[in-house]
């Protein structure tokens, strides 16, 4: 092993020029920690909001990133789970924990968990912070099971394709929302009804529902009222977007919650499961090497996830 590493730094905020390759030495694991070596990184939208304002890992200098996947170099003193040349994929601490765009990263062991054989290390890259927000909304906050109606606004996006699929795995009956190009995809997925949102108002389309969960923003929260029955449920990946709808929600008898994803090692086993049994797979519209992050950040990812491939 090198001495020193690759990451993808910045030094300012800003557009992705502002992300610039650094040679750093390479991290030793403390206390209950493991040194990964990063095979492949996954790329999210909170990436690009925290390059160009900062807003949950504050001033730079700071490399981004949360999701890995990748093989146990070293391990820190107290680690009994794993070992050198172990498989593992996971989310670094959301949102302090962050650093995944680099060759090498130290995490705490418990976030992490054995990457399925079903799965490259790039798919795997594309799973953990996605796949645990579907999972926190639907699954620990939203409690949905058997014949549950799900609508999910953003369906063909990084966590809506992943939360049709785990909403399907626990019996649900999905409503997706999407593009007409994605309807076939996300039929594939297991989407029982979908709504072409260039076309169609889903406010104005489906009724009774027991949970939406809303990945888009805007007013799409407030107005997703309307589709719950009362007793219902809005989970929305965007918690600034539900002031507005607070009272209204209050008056009708329908829950509401704003949800920050959070490093889970319950929910990582819970997706490496799924992703084991072939009822959970990833889907990689592009992938970039580290060297041209900034550009796979500015490239507009249609279907699924984006991921960073590591030399």
């Amino acid at each position: 092993m090198n001495d020193t590493m690759l990451t993808i730094s910045q030094d300012e905020l800003g557009g992705p020029e502002v992300l610039k390759p650094v040679t750093v030495p390479v991290p030793e694991p403390g206390l209950g920690e493991i040194l990964i070596r990063v095979r492949a990184a996954g790329v999210n939208p909170i990436d690009t909001y925290n390059r160009e304002a900062g807003v949950l890992v504050g001033e730079p200098p700071f490399v981004l990133g949360w999701d890995v996947s990748g093989t146990v170099e070293a391990v820190g003193a107290g680690v009994t789970l794993y070992g050198a040349g172990d498989e593992l994929f996971g989310m670094l601490p959301f949102p302090h924990g962050h650093g995944a765009f680099a060759q090498y990263v130290v995490a705490p062991t418990r976030a992490f968990v054995p990457k399925p054989e079903s799965l490259t290390h790039v798919q795997a890259a594309a799973l953990p912070l996605a796949g645990l927000t579907a999972w926190q909304a639907l699954v620990e906050t939203a409690r949905i099971g058997k014949d549950s109606r799900v609508l999910i606004n953003g369906a063909a996006g990084g966590v809506g394709h992943l939360a049709v699929q785990i909403a399907k795995a626990h019996g649900a009956h999905v409503v997706a929302v999407a593009s007409a190009r994605s309807a076939d995809f996300v039929r594939s997925l297991g989407a029982d009804d979908v709504i072409d949102y260039t076309t169609a108002d889903f406010t104005q389309t489906v009724r009774d529902l027991d949970t939406v969960l809303e990945a888009v923003g805007g007013d799409f929260p407030v107005r997703a009222l309307d589709c719950l029955k009362p007793g219902g449920i809005l989970v929305t990946t965007m918690p600034h977007t539900l002031a507005d709808g607070l009272p209204e929600a209050a008056r009708r008898g329908v829950r509401v919650a704003g949800l920050f994803v959070e490093a889970d090692r319950i929910g990582m086993s819970a997706l490496a499961e799924l992703a084991a049994t072939g009822r959970l797979v990833p889907t990689v519209d592009a992938t970039y090497p580290l060297e041209q992050a900034g550009a796979a950040q500015a490239a507009r990812t249609g279907r699924g996830k984006t991921v960073l491939t590591v030399a």
